[in-house]
C-alpha cells in the first residue's frame, strides 16, 4: 500500500483490517495495551482500536485487597470484549485477560496433574473461593484438610498450593483440592518415616486421639494404633483410665505394615508378664483372695493380680444354687475367696472355683444330722414320685412317696402335704458326692411296721393281730388303743362283727380289751382296726387246717375244733 502524506480516519481503519483481519477480529482475545491515563479508579487503555477502553485499577491489583501500581505509559494485557459500546468505546477488561491467560495455564498444569498456587479469598455455600491467579476456583469444605477445620481464617488471603480435580472451560467451573496435597506430602513423609522405623524399637509419642478400642499416637509425622488389649496386661475397661490425649508416652513398635502403612503399638510390652512362672505362684487347690472384675452369663472373672484373671465358672460358682445368673452370687468389685481348680500358662488360662473355698454343704449336714437323726423343714416341692423338703444350709432331702405314710401310696400319699407346710422326719442316708439326702416321715409315725410283720413294741403291720383297749365309745365306732401306750385308732360300728347284733358299740364298755386285726392306715397316718376282719380271717384259716371242702364237717365243728386246739396252746 502507498503511503499517504496525511491518512484519514478511514485509511487508518483499513490498514488495522489489514493487519488484524478486520475490527470484529479483536472481540473474545487479548491484546497488548498502553495506560494513556488514570481518570480517579479507571485506567484509560489504547489497544489501537477507535476509540480507548477505561479498565477499573482494582483489575490490576496482585491480589484481592492489594492496591495497584500502574502508571501511565505501562503496557499491560487486556481482553477485548466489544471493540466499542453505545458510547463508542471499546470494551475492556483486565480481569478477563488474566482469567483467560490463568485457564491457558491452568490446563496444561491440569493435563500434567501438578500442583498449583492460590489463594483463598471468600467462602460460598458448601466451601470456599480460590483465586488462581486470575482463575476462580472452587474449594469444597471437605477438601480444606485431612480432618475437620472449624476456622478457616487463618488459611485465607495465603498463597498456598492446591491440586485440581476437574476443570470445564465452558462452563467457567474449577474444583480444587488443598487435602489432596497434604496427603501427598504427608504420605512421603510417613513412607521416609517408616523407612526409619522397625518392630521392637522403642519410641516416644503423643496421644493424639482416644477411642473405645484404643489410642492413635503420633511418632512425628505418622500414627500409629495403641489397641486396649496393648495398654496394660490388666483388664482396662476403658483407655482412658490410663492415658489422655496430648500425653506424652513411651511405646515399642509391635508391627509395621508397610504396604498399608500401618503401624501397631504396645506399652504393655515394656512391663514385665506377670503370667511367667503362673503354674508355681498359683499351683491347683490353693485358696487365695481376689477380686470380681467382670460378669458374664457363663461366670465371672476374678483377678489375682494386676494382669492376671482367673474364670470362676457357673457350675463352680455355689453348692446349693443351679442355674442361677452369676451377678445374682457375686458383684462386680466384690472380694472373693476362690480355690485353684487348673492352670495352663500357655493359653494363659486359670480355672478357679468359689464353692471349693465353702465347706460342702452335704458333708456339714452329715455331721450334723448322721443317719437316724430327725429333722424339720419345709416343703418346697412336690413331684410325681417324692417331696422335697427344705433343710439347713439351703439343701433339700427328698421323701419318696413310699416314705410319706404306712398304708398309704401312689398320689394318695404325696397329697397328705402341701406345698410350704413345715413337717419333720428322719434321716434315712446321706451321699455328699451325689448331692443326695434321703428322708423319711412314715418312720416317725407310732405303730410303723417292723421287717417281717413282725410287732416290736407300739410298731404296728397291716393284717396284725393285736390286743386293743376301748379309750371311747360312739356311736359310729370306738376310738381304741394299741397295747397299754401304743397307737390309737378307730373301729367302725360295722367293723365291730359279723354279726348285726354284734354291732353295737354301746355293748363295749372304757377299759375293755380285746383282739382286732389292723386294717391299714387312714390319711392322718392313724392305724384303722376291724374285729370283723380278724373273725374272717380266724375261719379262713380253721377251714384251710381243719376241714375240707369234702370232708362233710359242719362250719359248727371246724371252728369247735380250732377252738379246742387254740385252748390247748
Amino acid at each position: 500500500m502507498a503511503t499517504q502524506p496525511n491518512p484519514s480516519r478511514d485509511d487508518f481503519a483499513a490498514m488495522l483490517d489489514d493487519m488484524f483481519g478486520g475490527a470484529d477480529s479483536f472481540e473474545g482475545r487479548v491484546v497488548l495495551g498502553t495506560v494513556t491515563g488514570i481518570e480517579n479508579d479507571l485506567a484509560v487503555i489504547d489497544v489501537g482500536l477507535k476509540s480507548e477502553g477505561r479498565v477499573p485499577l482494582r483489575e490490576f491489583a496482585p491480589a484481592p485487597g492489594q492496591k495497584a501500581e500502574l502508571k501511565v505509559g505501562d503496557e499491560v494485557e487486556v481482553y477485548v470484549d466489544r471493540v466499542e459500546n453505545m458510547h463508542g468505546e471499546a470494551m475492556l477488561s483486565r480481569d478477563r485477560a488474566r482469567r483467560e491467560a490463568a485457564w491457558d495455564k491452568l490446563e496444561t498444569e491440569f493435563a500434567k496433574t501438578a500442583r498449583v498456587e492460590g489463594v483463598i479469598f471468600g467462602r460460598v455455600k458448601g466451601g470456599f473461593t480460590v483465586d488462581l491467579n486470575g482463575a476462580v476456583a472452587f474449594l469444597p469444605g471437605s477438601q480444606v484438610d485431612i480432618r475437620p477445620v472449624r476456622d478457616v481464617t487463618p488459611l485465607m488471603d495465603i498463597p498456598q498450593p492446591f491440586q485440581i480435580l476437574k476443570m470445564d472451560r465452558k462452563r467457567g467451573n474449577i474444583v480444587v483440592s488443598r487435602r489432596a496435597v497434604l496427603e501427598e506430602t504427608r504420605a512421603e513423609q510417613r513412607s521416609g518415616l517408616i523407612q526409619s522405623l522397625a518392630e521392637g524399637q522403642i519410641i516416644d509419642g503423643v496421644v493424639k486421639n482416644i477411642t473405645d478400642y484404643g489410642a492413635f499416637v503420633d511418632l512425628g509425622g505418622i500414627d500409629g494404633l495403641l489397641h486396649g488389649t496393648d495398654l496394660s496386661y490388666k483388664r482396662v475397661q476403658h483407655p482412658s483410665e490410663m492415658i489422655n490425649i496430648g500425653d506424652t508416652v513411651k511405646v515399642q513398635i509391635i508391627r509395621i505394615n508397610k504396604d498399608t502403612q500401618r503401624i501397631s503399638l504396645g506399652m504393655k510390652q515394656l512391663e514385665s508378664d506377670p503370667w511367667d512362672g503362673a503354674s508355681q505362684k498359683y499351683p491347683v487347690g490353693a485358696k487365695l483372695s481376689g477380686r470380681v472384675t467382670n460378669i458374664t452369663e457363663y461366670g465371672a472373672f476374678v483377678e489375682l493380680e494386676p494382669g492376671i484373671e482367673g474364670l470362676v465358672h457357673v457350675s463352680e460358682m455355689s453348692w446349693t444354687k443351679k442355674n442361677v445368673h452369676p451377678g445374682k452370687i457375686v458383684s462386680t468389685s466384690q472380694e472373693v475367696d476362690v480355690v485353684v481348680l487348673e492352670v495352663d500358662a500357655d493359653k494363659r488360662r486359670i480355672s478357679l472355683g468359689l464353692k471349693q473355698a465353702q465347706q460342702n454343704p452335704w458333708e456339714r449336714f452329715a455331721a450334723e444330722h448322721p443317719v437316724g437323726s430327725t429333722v424339720e423343714g419345709e416343703v418346697k416341692n412336690s413331684t410325681e414320685f417324692g417331696l422335697f423338703i427344705g433343710l439347713d444350709n439351703d439343701v433339700d432331702g427328698m421323701v419318696h412317696m413310699s416314705d410319706i405314710a404306712w398304708g398309704v401310696s401312689g398320689e394318695d400319699a404325696l397329697n397328705l402335704h402341701r406345698k410350704g407346710e413345715t413337717v419333720q422326719a428322719i434321716v434315712l442316708d446321706v451321699d455328699p458326692e451325689k448331692e443326695r439326702i434321703s428322708l423319711g416321715m412314715k418312720q416317725l409315725e407310732r405303730g410303723a411296721p417292723v421287717a417281717g410283720g413282725a410287732a416290736t413294741g407300739d410298731r404296728l403291720g397291716k393284717n396284725q393281730v393285736v390286743t386293743v383297749t376301748v379309750l371311747e365309745v360312739r356311736d359310729a365306732g370306738l376310738e381304741v388303743q394299741a397295747g397299754d401306750d401304743g397307737a390309737t385308732g378307730f373301729i367302725k360300728r360295722t367293723d365291730l362283727g359279723r354279726d348285726r347284733d354284734e354291732q353295737r358299740p354301746e355293748r363295749f364298755q372304757v377299759g375293755q380289751k380285746f383282739d382286732a386285726m389292723v386294717t391299714g392306715f387312714d390319711r392322718s397316718k392313724k392305724p384303722t382296726f376291724s374285729v370283723k376282719a380278724m373273725q374272717i380271717s380266724e375261719e379262713k384259716q380253721a377251714v384251710a387246717q381243719y376241714g375240707s371242702s369234702d370232708s362233710g364237717a359242719s362250719l359248727g365243728d371246724i371252728l369247735g375244733e380250732a377252738l379246742k386246739a387254740r385252748q390247748s396252746k
